[in-house]
């Protein structure tokens, strides 16, 4: 019988260890150009990334805000690639077109030319904060303060879900017909009938959401924290809340195997592939 315990224990022992042994190990990380960092994006078409920089206070139309354009090794190509936004935020990518979150705005970028198409007002908005693109062309963005969430759909910008369970909903996600949306806790929501599906509880205040190439759930809180959802379980990744840097809005590069994360008052992009 003690031998059956024992076995037991270890076997648990183990699992537990090969569970939680997930760490962060840093690729490199870049800081020219950036000031106030707030998303990052990777765009395998071009094999370029998108750094919106807030560049001042994070609601404030002061016209300081503006896009980066670093390499896949994190080395500067364009420091002011779009510029005269506000404070840029959530970034999205469809059909060869950027999404930007700008306060109460969602900005329409060409990629080719780096030209602003168009600035969508969302009415009401208080804080727009994460984009998202879904396959049949729909553009969502959240409105954090507001507890709202909009959508952009046939050249309008409009709220399409808001109030509770939502408090302060920031990170999304859309795959497969689904919308993910990071709040205090992570919540799927039916994209044609709005039926509301909790995911993770206690998630902790959800900035960036992203799946990796294992599509493990990875999500950021802005204080300093990344984790994974890995078998069930919330699994801690990186804490910087003691060195006061942040972790914003990350992605996850997929061809890359990167998981890139803004440090927003850090001014940097560091990029780090998430290792057993």
């Amino acid at each position: 019988m003690k031998k059956i315990i024992a076995l037991i224990l270890v076997t648990t022992f183990v699992g537990i260890n090969s569970l939680f042994a997930q760490k962060l190990e840093k690729a490199w990380e870049a800081s020219e150009g950036l000031k106030t960092p707030e998303s990052v994006i990777y765009y395998a078409e071009k094999e370029v990334l998108y750094v919106a920089n807030i560049n001042g206070e994070s609601a404030a139309k002061d016209g300081n805000g503006y896009i980066s354009v670093l390499k896949p090794d994190g080395s500067l190509k364009n420091a002011e690639w779009v510029t005269g936004l506000n404070a840029p935020k959530g970034m999205a990518i469809f059909k060869g077109e950027l999404y930007v979150s700008d306060i109460d705005q969602l900005v329409k970028i060409d990629i080719e030319t780096g030209k602003v198409l168009k600035k969508y007002d969302a009415p009401g908005a208080v804080f727009l904060n994460d984009v998202t693109a879904c396959m049949n062309g729909l553009i969502f963005v959240s409105d954090t303060r507001a507890a709202k969430i909009h959508v952009l759909n046939d050249g309008k910008l409009s709220v399409w879900i808001e109030g509770e369970p939502f408090k302060t909903p920031n990170g999304l996600m859309a795959e497969g017909g689904k919308l993910l949306v990071g709040d205090e806790n992570i919540y799927e929501v039916d994209i044609q009938t709005k039926k509301i599906t909790l995911l993770v509880k206690d998630a902790g205040g959800v900035d960036g959401l992203e799946r990796n190439n294992a599509e493990e759930l990875v999500f950021s809180n802005w204080p300093g924290r990344i984790f994974i959802q890995r078998n069930g379980k919330t699994v801690k990744l990186l804490d910087t809340t003691a060195q006061e840097l942040k972790t914003a809005d990350v992605d996850f590069a997929l061809k890359l195997n990167l998981l890139l994360v803004p440090t927003f008052f850090g001014n940097q992009i560091i990029a780090y592939k998430i290792v057993d």
